[in-house]
């Protein structure tokens, strides 16, 4: 949307809270000095935070050994699913792509019916976010726990999710509105990285899962939905 705004104007100021990376679209020169008329915050934090949310799912489900990674290609052989390959050894896990395509996960979900792995792991995408409710559904359907980027995937019935705050986001993208209409121009305004990261568990699905999520990481869950 961003990328839209711009090519129609390159001196109205554009605010995005919830951008993935403005340099590599062009939207910026840098983060910290963004040269034109758009600034705002990342809403996301790299492959760290996908060996975060690895870390999670085993934690919820320690007897999880064969993970599918729902993923594109691209984003299986890039930096993010590297990490998270390289992470699963340690957590006693071993991973598995389940490719799917831009526009179809047929062929994914007939791989999981046809080998069920323990558990299952949404990679951070926004064909995935488009999806997310199509995806939950399989994963209810099949019985099968599962970890999602998007706070919205467990409002639709996906058991976790660990993501950032986008009412966090939203909150502080009216500061730099407050800082604009103040006189500060968007080039001069650096994008931030999210300080908030957020964790979802959907104790109903849980339930349907006969699954018993522990206590300690319920503890530390920001919302709790029963």
């Amino acid at each position: 949307m961003a990328q839209a705004l711009q090519r129609l104007t390159k001196t109205v100021p554009i605010i995005s809270p919830y951008g993935d990376d403005p340099v590599g679209a062009g939207l910026v020169a840098s983060l910290a000095h963004p040269g034109g008329n758009v600034t705002g915050f990342l809403a996301y934090t790299g492959p760290e935070f996908e060996t975060k949310r690895l870390q999670l799912l085993k934690e919820a489900v320690p007897k999880a050994i064969r993970i599918a990674f729902l993923a594109m290609k691209e984003v299986w052989e890039g930096p993010v699913g590297q990490a998270v390959r390289d992470a699963a050894p340690t957590l006693g896990a071993t991973l598995i792509h389940v490719e799917h395509a831009p526009d179809s996960y047929v062929e994914a979900f007939v791989q999981m019916t046809r080998e069920p792995p323990d558990a299952l792991f949404v990679a951070y995408h926004p064909v995935n976010y488009a999806n997310r409710q199509l995806i939950a559904d399989f994963a209810a359907k099949q019985r099968m726990p599962g970890i999602y980027p998007y706070r919205e995937a467990v409002m639709a019935g996906g058991l976790m999710s660990y993501s950032v705050s986008t009412t966090d986001l939203f909150r502080r993208a009216a500061g730099l509105v407050d800082k604009i209409f103040k006189g500060t121009k968007p080039a001069d305004i650096p994008v931030e990285r999210p300080t908030k990261l957020e964790l979802v568990v959907n104790l109903k699905t849980a339930k349907i899962l006969d699954l018993q999520i522990p206590d300690t990481l319920l503890a530390r869950a920001d919302n709790v939905i029963e």
